[in-house]
């Protein structure tokens, strides 16, 4: 074996010794959508028949509808333009820019726009791409500074500290950005949206502070028609940037930027994300445009709200019964163990949130025991160094297609699992207890040591 080969199985024998080596999840059958807990289909739209029809009759009369010819630089693409207008005029954007992923758009945004002299302020729980877009940015690296997770106070600490530091940021002759998701896709928690943009706008009156905020996961859910939590929150004039993706709750492919018009012309001249990929199909941008009508007539809003019942019933019937359970064992995040939801719908911050992480050192183990009922759930273990070292979770997302029975009987499998557990450890503290006695103390000791 070369020497290149012996590395990569030694990292690759790492990871499995630590748990956490990652591998694509393997199915022998189809999982139907009242067992799927994993995926991000939030609004069910991928399994929804109304837009699969939808989708079927606008291929039909569609004058493309196969591949995209190259680039956008390269070929005219009408239907692309057609679809960044119609963005435009439903978000109230000055411009949208597509993109062949909310991935890539992070890393055309955060490599292309900070200048050189520029900083970076960035939640710690912020997304991957957002970090590669940064690390192939002109930005110092002593200019990329993380803040500590929806933490106004130490944004503002770090904001007045540079200040202080950096005679072009007071000046207005530097740019400092401030990078934030609407809804973080592993904890469920929801930014403070209005506090962050006001937070930018006092600590920098000379109008040099940008706040830019991804709603991947929030787009179709919150909002005004799932325009999402900065539309939610009537922000749109005081960001600079939204990243929008279809991959999600819209059941598509690609995402859009919307911004400015400099920004937008900008990035056409200078993202290599964007100049040197083949963009999305015509078929993609059919599919997209079919969701966007499932927004715009109304029908997706009424599973939007349904989802965010759901979200409050599950909460709900977890909390009383994780109250036996020990929390070293099993519990929800500080954000979802208590009950701050019980106002109506879209009258309270934060909203219900359809992603609920069940904290456990244990994560593999709940999954195998949830896939192995007699109707198996299907639901996600996250570990290092998707989340931190000592977060190690089960993600559950819950669908608009899910039921209330549906629900319920995961609540049961999570409760099953913490029963099991519980008695296998009494049993092991019986069996210990039992040899103490019958073999003497020091046997005991021995066998612990």
């Amino acid at each position: 074996m070369s020497s290149l080969n012996d590395k990569l199985a030694a990292a690759l024998s790492s990871r499995d010794k630590r748990h956490i080596r990652r591998r694509l999840p393997i199915s022998t059958s189809t999982v139907l959508p009242s067992r799927d807990f994993t995926s991000n289909d939030y609004l069910s739209l991928a399994t929804s028949s109304t837009l699969r029809a939808a989708f079927q009759s606008a291929l039909s009369v569609a004058p493309q509808i196969l591949g995209s010819g190259g680039s956008r630089l390269l070929v005219p693409a009408p239907a692309h333009a057609a679809l960044e207008s119609r963005l435009e005029r439903f978000f109230g954007a000055e411009k949208a820019l597509l993109f062949n992923s909310g991935f890539d758009a992070n890393v055309a945004f955060f490599s292309a726009i900070p200048q050189p002299g520029d900083v970076v302020l960035y939640d710690e729980h912020i997304h991957a791409s957002v970090h590669d877009g940064m690390g192939a940015s002109r930005v110092d690296s002593s200019s990329l500074i993380k803040f500590p997770h929806n933490s106004v106070a130490a944004l503002k600490r770090s904001l007045r500290k540079l200040l202080h530091e950096q005679d072009d940021l007071r000046d207005g002759k530097a740019s400092a950005f401030v990078a934030v998701e609407s809804l973080y896709s592993m904890d469920g928690t929801f930014a403070p949206l209005h506090e962050i943009v006001q937070c930018v706008e006092e600590m920098l009156p000379r109008k040099n502070g940008y706040v830019i905020v991804d709603e991947a996961h929030a787009t179709g859910i919150y909002g005004p028609q799932g325009r999402g939590m900065v539309a939610a929150l009537g922000l749109e004039g005081r960001v600079l940037a939204r990243l929008h993706t279809f991959g999600k709750a819209l059941a598509g492919s690609g995402a859009a930027i919307l911004t400015t018009e400099l920004i937008r012309d900008y990035l056409l001249n200078y993202a290599r994300p964007l100049i040197y990929t083949t963009t999305l199909t015509y078929a993609n941008v059919i599919a997209v445009e079919c969701a966007f009508d499932m927004l715009e007539n109304g029908s997706a809003e009424v599973l939007a709200l349904h989802l965010q019942d759901l979200s409050r019933y599950f909460l709900e019937l977890l909390r009383s019964h994780l109250q036996s359970a020990p929390p070293e064992l099993l519990c929800l995040p500080d954000h979802l163990s208590v009950d701050d939801l019980r106002d109506p719908p879209n009258t309270s911050f934060p909203p219900p949130t359809p992603i609920i992480p069940l904290l456990t050192p244990h994560p593999h183990s709940l999954t195998a025991h949830l896939a192995s009922l007699p109707r198996p759930l299907f639901t996600k273990a996250i570990t290092w160094p998707t989340v931190p070292v000592g977060t190690s979770r089960v993600r559950v997302c819950l669908h608009a297609g899910h039921t209330r029975d549906d629900v319920k009987e995961l609540v049961e499998g999570i409760v099953d699992w913490v029963h099991g557990w519980l008695a296998r450890e009494r049993e092991e503290a019986r069996h210990w207890l039992n040899m103490a006695e019958g073999e003497g103390i020091g046997l005991w000791m021995e066998s612990k040591l």
